[in-house]
Order: structure tokens, then C-alpha cells, then sequence
């Protein structure tokens, strides 16, 4: 057995260990703020949540008894990371386009992010 879970955390270590890199060479190399924000919210989530994996298969296998910290924390992620990329992403938008840069919604829509009265009247409509 501890063989078994031997294999099964260097695995998911190299998998992590890989979207890391990936996430981390996304974010240094994509172009511009946007296309950047999927680096970190999707290729080193998934690498981090990897690493969390092996160490929730780790203790069973070689200590004997089952920790759920882990399990707990990768849930916490996998459910913050796309609310933060999303946040991110709208704080953007306002910083940085205007809303004739955005492509046009289907007729009788807007978007959400420039769909305010507010927003509308800031921007001199």
C-alpha cells in the first residue's frame, strides 16, 4: 500500500509541479492584464490543487491516519479562485475600457458590468 500511494503522490506532485510552472510562465509572458488573469486562476489553481491532493493522500498512506485539512482548503480554492478572477476581471474593465471597446450584447441586453445608471452617467452617456 504505501508503494501504491507512493506513486500516486509523485504523480500528483509532478502534475502540480507542472501547472505551476505554467500558471507562473502564463502571468510573466501573456500580453496584457486580461489574458493574463487565466494563468493564475486556472493552470496554478489546478497546480496547487494538486499538491494539496498528495498531501491528503500522503498521511493515510505512510502515517496512518486521514487528514481532511487539505480536502478542505482545495475545495476553498477551487470555489475563491473564479469569484477572484471575475472580480479582477470587472476592476479592470472599469479601469481601463470604455464601453464602446466592449463587443455588443444580444439586442434588448447589456452587460452587467456597464449596465448601471451610474456607471452610464460617469461615462458621459
Amino acid at each position: 500500500m504505501a508503494l501504491i500511494g507512493e506513486i500516486i503522490v509523485s504523480v500528483l506532485l509532478v502534475v502540480g509541479g507542472f501547472f505551476g510552472f505554467v500558471g507562473s510562465y502564463g502571468l510573466v509572458k501573456l500580453p496584457d492584464p486580461m489574458t493574463r488573469l487565466h494563468a493564475p486562476t486556472k493552470a496554478a489553481t489546478l497546480g496547487v490543487g494538486a499538491v494539496l491532493l498528495a498531501s491528503l493522500v500522503w498521511f493515510p498512506t505512510q502515517g496512518g491516519h486521514l487528514t481532511w485539512h487539505e480536502l478542505l482548503i482545495t475545495l476553498f480554492l477551487f470555489l475563491t479562485a473564479p469569484v477572484t478572477g471575475n472580480v479582477i476581471a470587472k476592476a479592470n474593465m472599469h479601469m481601463n475600457w470604455r464601453p464602446d471597446e466592449i463587443p455588443t450584447p444580444a439586442p434588448g441586453h447589456k452587460w452587467s458590468t456597464f449596465g448601471d445608471p451610474e456607471h452610464e452617467s460617469r461615462q458621459g452617456r
